[in-house]
């Protein structure tokens, strides 16, 4: 899900950061993008920097480039504690070159993962003051605008980083800001091009998934799954390659493949949205026991993000809206919507004042949630049940309908409940 906006390690920034951070990998030559190598096998380089820096501690790009190096780990094994070993890596880096642009973009970076967007633009702002061509701060500065709410600011920040560093990172960002206002033509043109431009195994799988999942919302299950394929060809091991497939499995009807598929998830990177949705096709099953398993490491997890530094109030009103505290999915979902105003926190507060029995409050919120042109069946769907239990038995109708039409598979309980009130409202007629 934010998440459902997972950042790609970019091309090195222009600068002398990036000659000297070259040299943080031994044996690894000055003209050598760093970068691309943290696109690699993350746990080498982490090894690597960890020797390199142990030999030379004043070595402030390879401080830097380790502190990014966490941040993208985590991101990938879920584990919200190498967050704090990001951030002692960052700050070393900036006491040993004070303002140098590639720790600051890590911070930008770091802060982003944690979900403080407002930090990850302020961070990506000043990395850009010193370097206005960092594609790692222009990505981040248009990743916390877009999760901030303010979809015109990051249509233009990534105009901007288009016309600075053209790549496949900031093309995948520019598609998803397009997707947002709701032209997936544009969006999914973008991708194609990225697609073919994205030279390395990391970039292919990245880019092809971004793919899939763009398909797969708009209900293309066998070209979604086509994308994943290809994805998964260049890099075997990617996660939201076997994540999509596996939504995309389900909602073809393919439910025993599609829990495999999330099992080898959930093992390798137990977070939330993946828990949920392996939780959702067991209780699907009849296997609540199950079910109730994948809901509670929801819990332990955030536990433990929010140890770590990391706001969860989203994933906590998402899941806990549906398959928990539903006065815990409020608390949640309001102080998420205090912090940021996009369409996911207000279809997350929509929903959650829905199942707190609070529908009239619910439904600007729901509305609002799909105002900017965006297109998403759960969306649709929480807004049609919202309207529904306020009376609005047309709308109701138009918004379940066109939540199925768009994407009929789009969650084993969710499409359900949406079919079985569609159902209510036709006999109603």
């Amino acid at each position: 899900m934010l998440l459902a906006v997972a950042m790609t390690a970019g091309a090195v920034a222009v600068g002398g950061d990036g000659q000297d951070a070259a040299r943080a990998l031994p044996g690894v030559s000055r003209a050598v993008d760093v970068e691309v190598l943290l696109r690699g096998d993350l746990d080498t380089a982490i090894r690597s920097l960890q020797a390199h820096v142990r030999q030379q501690p004043r070595d402030f790009g390879a401080w830097a480039t380790l502190g990014l190096a966490q941040v993208e780990r985590a991101r990938t094994d879920g584990d919200p504690s190498r967050y704090a070993r990001a951030e002692g890596a960052l700050a070393r880096s900036l006491a040993l070159r004070p303002g140098n642009d590639r720790a600051l973009a890590g911070q930008a970076a770091l802060a982003a993962a944690r979900h403080d967007f407002a930090a990850a633009l302020d961070h990506a702002d000043r990395a850009l003051d010193r370097n206005p061509y960092s594609e790692r701060a222009l990505c981040s500065r248009i990743d916390a605008l877009v999760e901030l709410g303010r979809y015109e600011e990051a249509a233009r920040a990534a105009t901007v980083a288009d016309r600075r560093r053209p790549g496949v990172p900031v093309f995948t960002r520019y598609a998803y800001v397009r997707e947002l206002r709701g032209d997936v033509r544009t969006a999914r043109r973008v991708l194609h091009q990225a697609l073919a431009d994205a030279s390395g195994p990391a970039d292919v799988a990245y880019v092809a998934t971004a793919l899939g999942n763009l398909e797969r919302g708009r209900g293309r299950y066998g070209v979604a799954l086509r994308h994943y394929a290809r994805a998964l060809a260049a890099d075997d091991a990617h996660l939201p390659a076997l994540e999509g497939r596996a939504r995309a499995q389900a909602a073809a009807g393919d439910r025993a493949g599609a829990i495999t598929t999330l099992e080898q998830v959930v093992a390798r990177s137990p977070l939330p949205g993946p828990l949920v949705a392996l939780g959702e096709l067991y209780e699907d099953r009849g296997d609540r026991a199950k079910a109730r398993e994948q809901y509670a490491l929801v819990d332990a997890w955030t536990a433990l993000a929010r140890a770590g530094g990391v706001d969860v109030d989203l994933d906590t009103a998402l899941a806990a809206a549906d398959h928990g505290d539903t006065a815990e999915a409020l608390r949640a979902a309001r102080a998420e919507w205090g912090r940021r105003r996009t369409v996911h926190t207000a279809d997350a507060l929509a929903w959650a004042l829905h199942r707190e029995g609070r529908s009239a409050e619910a439904l600007p919120y729901a509305r609002r949630a799909t105002a900017t042109g965006y297109r998403d069946a759960a969306f649709l769907h929480h807004r049609g049940m919202i309207e529904k239990a306020t009376g609005h038995l047309r709308a109701a109708r138009a918004s379940l309908t066109a939540a199925l039409e768009l994407n009929p598979g789009f969650s084993p309980l969710g499409a359900r409940a949406a079919r079985a009130a569609l159902k209510d409202l036709e006999a109603a007629r």
